[in-house]
């Protein structure tokens, strides 16, 4: 059959899956300049997910809780093993550590009165503690970073907790980024570099090399604190079986276990998308390395990277953390992206400033370049203005507040009177993919993929 030239024409128009539009942008922007792209956020790609996975509410066979008249409970233990003063929070969800330098000091003002309004925590980042944010917290966790950018003793002291940070889910075995339009002269003072000039931090911490190093120094910050604090140590999801094992070998009281859906100031692309593990699979991991060494509950689990609502939180939970930690969602709460910012009262359109950076409300991941249009990730004196602490803590305290709500609703359907009675068998996944990674059985079967026995 002879093929009309109108099929030609849409065969030649035809997209090639290897070569789409994007991937031809790529190799031309590498060719005309040389360089990898910088960006912040993280991780673009569809990656399988808590979306992945539904409740299977009470019926007859569970009794659910009434939701006005019976109490669920919602308060979480942090540090139990070893600190003389573990924290206790009344929500199990916190926030995840973020530098002043990545963000404004108004933005770290309002995450500390919104995590001390719902009482739960706050964490530091690189580059140190800052007045606004130590104040304004209740609860702060103080990070102890590769960079040692502003690490202080004194302030070691004066935190409620120490995490070790030994990598991020956006980059896991990468350091971190700030570049010069953000190092404003107060950044630079505090974390002791020239004004104006990118820092990159170190990947791996100067002093210790291995888990028996980092034993050692999780020695020297007990006794740096009288043995009071908590000592949480976090790793990108890689190896997570593994490295949850070692972490917990090295003394720590809590682990952090950060998938790859997490995101960061700014980092390289190709780390973003192509390093680490998402963190479904990560979660799984690492409940699994508890209970091998049977420290499920004496050593408790955090999970971040991609927690966005009460039906995540949830979910977590019944996976075995106990707790989250969210950073990407609080900025989107605070107005990341968001076409207006609010002054005096008033929305004002930010989509010339969008326009200026190449992007548009919504596709913006231009934290890196200082000039965020909203004021959220930005040293700017004049931008920063964008974003005034009591409207944000107002905006993140209605956030944290909705998600512990629907986290108490799926509990209470699941008939559980405290929500860190949700369990592995409360849950189903919907994919083949998502069922392997969390080891949940296909919704409406018994089959779990890769499991002995099916």
């Amino acid at each position: 059959m002879e093929t009309k030239p109108e099929q030609l024409k849409h065969i030649s128009r035809e997209e090639s899956a290897g070569y789409d539009h994007k991937t031809q942008d790529y190799i031309r922007n590498a060719a005309a300049h040389g360089l990898y792209e910088i960006r912040g956020l993280g991780a673009k790609r569809k990656l399988p997910n808590f979306d992945d996975l539904v409740f299977l509410g009470a019926s007859l066979s569970r009794y659910p809780l009434e939701g006005y008249r019976e109490k669920c409970v919602t308060k979480t233990l942090l540090g139990t093993r070893f600190a003389k003063k573990p924290i206790e929070l009344e929500i199990p969800i916190t926030i995840a550590g973020m530098s002043f330098g990545s963000l404004s000091a108004h933005v770290k003002e309002s995450l500390g009165r919104a995590a001390s309004e719902l009482g739960t925590s706050t964490t530091t980042g690189d580059g140190g503690m800052t007045q606004e944010e130590r104040l304004s917290s209740k609860t702060l966790v103080y990070q102890c970073l590769p960079s040692r950018y502003g690490f202080n003793p004194d302030d070691v002291r004066r935190a409620d907790a120490i995490e070790v940070v030994i990598g991020q889910g956006a980059k896991p075995g990468g350091g971190g980024m700030l570049l010069g339009q953000k190092v404003s002269s107060r950044v630079a003072k505090m974390r002791a570099l020239p004004e104006g000039i990118d820092q990159r931090s170190a990947c791996r911490h100067p002093d210790w090399t291995g888990p028996d190093d980092l034993a050692i120094k999780i020695h020297e910050l007990r006794e740096m604190t009288d043995w009071e604090k908590p000592i949480y140590v976090k790793v990108g999801a890689t190896r997570t079986f593994h490295d949850v094992k070692l972490a917990v070998h090295a003394g720590a009281d809590v682990i952090v276990v950060d998938g790859m859906q997490g995101g960061t100031a700014a980092t390289q692309t190709c780390f973003i998308e192509h390093v680490g593990i998402p963190t479904l699979a990560a979660l799984r991991q690492a409940v699994e390395a508890l209970e091998d060494l049977n420290m499920k509950g004496t050593v408790q689990l955090i999970v971040s990277g991609g927690i966005r609502t009460g039906a995540d939180v949830a979910k977590a939970l019944a996976m075995g953390a106990d707790a989250v930690a969210i950073g990407q969602g609080v900025l989107v709460a605070l107005g990341c992206n968001s076409e207006s910012y609010i002054q005096n009262g008033q929305h004002l359109s930010a989509e010339k400033d969008y326009a200026a950076l190449g992007t548009a409300p919504g596709f913006c991941h231009h934290c890196h370049t200082g000039k965020c249009p909203v004021g959220i990730t930005t040293q700017d004196a004049i931008l920063e203005q964008r974003l005034q602490p009591e409207i944000g803590a107002k905006r993140l305290r209605n956030y944290l507040k909705t998600l512990n709500m629907e986290l108490t609703t799926i509990a209470r359907a699941c008939g559980k009177q405290n929500v860190h009675h949700l369990e592995r068998e409360d849950l189903v996944a919907l994919t083949v993919e998502a069922a392997a990674m969390a080891r949940l059985p296909l919704a409406g079967t018994d089959w779990v993929p890769g499991m002995a026995g099916y």
